[in-house]
């Protein structure tokens, strides 16, 4: 099979997360989405998605190209449909494209759906990742789900005896050291991926997942629904919330109901709120309606781009959105919404020009052994570009 997971028009409702991936890139539960489907289909694997991150994740087409929507959820229904899918067939929920099998180059999503409805065959009801928020909603049936996956026929290797162990679902690679911790899986699995580490005093409840090279600080708190990916660090009280890699958390401070995109920093006590005071239902930014919308959901924290960071004793209010490369710092709440390229705080922001976020990304991936290559660079700076309508400030220095 050639596989290309396609980005359609809903993508918007997933920003500031895509601003910097494709769809299926999205990480949750223990894998991405992409990780999700290599493992239940066998073929070559490439994303038809916006132009400027072409390059990084660039399409390939052979004669027999198999188009499968990114923002899809595996379960068995749909595997199935998939595993049986004809040439010139296509796969929908409702009037969402879920699949189309074609030998046509489809450079872009509309033409894709123009030709998918001509053929359009069969109905399915997909699982299907619609907003942000969604990421740390359906992060415990998909840690469960990818728990499931990745330990079929496998033995965990031995736990330290310095550790109390509650439940039985507790895997650990290899590599991965635990000492004198509580791990609870009673309510869900506990994945502790190679060469991680939690330290002395952490109280772990599943379902959780800690991914290759992360470690959890000592006396850490983490509840369940949560999971750390790659290259991590985080410490503090952390409860159902998503960290995609290279990203810290390092301090005590409470997170909980957010997602957190790759090489962000929160800053020494950095505080989210998760709930309103008067317990009413949170609104957060929506990049395709271009305001607030009602989430329905009475828990929701924070939601933060690549490669933002927060300073020491910085408060989040409930349900707030930070977009690409903002640096946030200052006491007071800033506001619910901060634009990507943001600098300062609750009194006030300017623009974090290209050259100076260019420089903090730079000194970041070195630290970690990696150059900040022109790809990248690129793609940063047309979010940059791209973005500058959402910093009124910018537009009110020009009129005056």
């Amino acid at each position: 099979m050639n596989i290309i997971l396609f980005d359609d028009n809903s993508r918007s409702d997933l920003l500031p997360l895509c601003f910097t991936r494709p769809c299926a890139e999205l990480r949750v539960g223990i894998l991405t989405l992409t990780e999700k489907w290599k493992h239940r289909l066998t073929g070559n694997f490439s994303f038809l998605t916006q132009d400027y991150l072409a390059t990084k994740y660039p399409v390939k087409f052979s004669h027999d190209n198999f188009y499968l929507n990114g923002r899809c959820l595996p379960n068995y229904e749909t595997n199935s449909l998939l595993n049986k899918l004809a040439l010139n067939q296509a796969i929908y929920d409702g009037e969402i494209l879920i699949a189309y099998r074609g030998s046509e180059h489809l450079t872009k999503f509309d033409f894709l759906e123009e030709v998918a409805k001509s053929v359009r065959i069969i109905d399915v009801q997909c699982d299907l990742i619609n907003y942000t928020y969604d990421v740390f909603l359906k992060n415990s049936q998909e840690i469960k789900a990818d728990y499931d996956l990745l330990t079929s026929g496998r033995i965990s290797q031995p736990i330290s005896g310095s550790n109390t162990l509650i439940g039985h679902d507790i895997f650990v690679e290899e590599g991965a050291i635990v000492e004198a911790s509580v791990l609870n899986s009673t309510h869900g699995p506990i994945y502790i991926a190679a060469h991680s580490e939690i330290m002395e005093g952490s109280l772990i409840r599943g379902p959780f997942a800690l991914c290759e090279h992360s470690t959890i600080k000592m006396g850490a708190k983490i509840y369940g629904d949560t999971t750390v990916g790659p290259h991590s660090k985080v410490g503090g009280e952390v409860s159902n919330t998503v960290f995609y890699g290279f990203s810290n958390k390092g301090h005590d401070g409470f997170l909980g109901n957010s997602v957190i995109g790759e090489w962000c920093n929160l800053g020494a006590d950095t505080n989210s709120s998760n709930l309103k005071n008067n317990y009413a239902q949170v609104k957060l930014w929506n990049y395709t309606k271009n305001r607030f919308i009602n989430t329905g959901l009475q828990f929701c924290g924070l939601i933060m781009g690549d490669h933002s960071k927060c300073g020491i004793n910085t408060m989040f209010n409930t349900g707030t959105v930070v977009g690409v490369s903002a640096n946030i710092f200052g006491s007071g709440f800033p506001r619910n919404y901060i634009p990507s390229f943001t600098w300062g705080g609750a009194t006030g922001f300017a623009t974090y020009e290209v050259p100076k976020a260019f420089e903090t990304a730079s000194i970041v991936l070195q630290r970690r052994g990696l150059d900040f290559d022109p790809v990248d660079q690129d793609i940063l700076t047309t979010i940059f570009k791209d973005s500058a309508k959402d910093r009124f400030w910018e537009s009110k220095s020009i009129n005056t």
